[in-house]
């Protein structure tokens, strides 16, 4: 007979890193609606899961609130998690693109129970079939960075296809730096990707991510970009911060082109009065 439990790793607790551990926890129950059941092969950590076992995750206010239940009642435990990668299991009635024995990729509900976990709930509209050029711990990487990468990209910035402009994207050995690069450079076939790195292992990285060309973000970033002498009819027109909205912000505001967009994905408070950003 199967076992009615597994192994997971979380929090009863949020806080230090000594709160997270692992133990023994019932199954989810049977996929409903659009659900999946999925077994877990491989997941992968973000800073977000660090803020949520730390209790600091602000990005909706009511967090907390709405997380409650998870450590206040059965099993009184939070498990941690939002990306990861398996094998479908069984689906709800609702499912239509995937089925028992698909190798997925996909991101967990933020409210929900998370993904570091021997099986999870995943919902259909949050996943993906894994490609068969990857394996399962590089598809893990994949779902938070690339969804948050192509709504920033697509939908906030409202960047075309083959548009005649270029971006700079902030740390661009990052995570969310590469993937955007490589958004922004082969799927939306900008002609200048402009990145920022300050090791030569990063910058080399970034470039292989897609950059085009690369400048140093512990320097002057504004006298970096004047001195690439970009061609003048491939303006400057999108700026994309991954890190320190509140550092970046101003020198992106003197190098884009007029009515140029930015968009941030990094919390910050900042006075823009009188300032060049309006």
């Amino acid at each position: 007979m199967a076992s009615s439990t597994m192994h997971a790793v979380g929090v009863t607790k949020y806080g230090a890193i000594e709160n997270l551990y692992s133990r023994v926890v019932a199954k989810p129950p049977k996929p409903t609606g659009r659900q999946m059941l999925v077994q877990v092969k491989a997941i992968s950590v973000n800073p977000i899961d660090m803020k949520v076992r730390n209790g600091t995750y602000d990005d909706p206010p009511d967090y907390y609130e709405r997380v409650k239940p998870l450590t206040q009642e059965s099993p009184n435990f939070h498990i941690i998690g939002y990306d990861g990668a398996g094998v479908v299991l069984e689906t709800g009635p609702d499912v239509k693109y995937f089925k028992p024995g698909d190798e997925i990729f996909y991101l967990a509900n933020p409210v929900f129970q998370g993904t570091c976990a021997k099986q999870v709930l995943a919902d259909e509209r949050h996943a993906g079939h894994k490609p068969k050029s990857i394996d399962f711990v590089q598809a893990a990487v994949m779902p938070l960075t690339y969804a948050t990468a192509f709504e920033s990209l697509i939908d906030r910035l409202e960047i075309k296809e083959n548009e005649k402009a270029a971006i700079l994207i902030i740390n661009g050995g990052g995570g969310m730096g590469s993937i955007a690069s490589q958004i922004a450079r082969n799927i939306l076939k900008l002609p200048i990707v402009i990145t920022t790195a300050s090791r030569p292992e990063t910058a080399d990285f970034s470039r292989k991510m897609g950059a085009t060309h690369v400048v140093n973000h512990r320097q002057d970033i504004v006298k970096q970009i004047k001195d690439l002498n970009l061609p003048a009819d491939i303006p400057l027109k999108y700026g994309y911060i991954t890190s320190r909205t509140e550092q970046y912000l101003f020198p992106l505001a003197d190098v884009l082109a007029l009515f140029g967009k930015i968009c941030s994905i990094v919390q910050a408070r900042f006075d823009m009065y009188g300032s060049q950003m309006r």
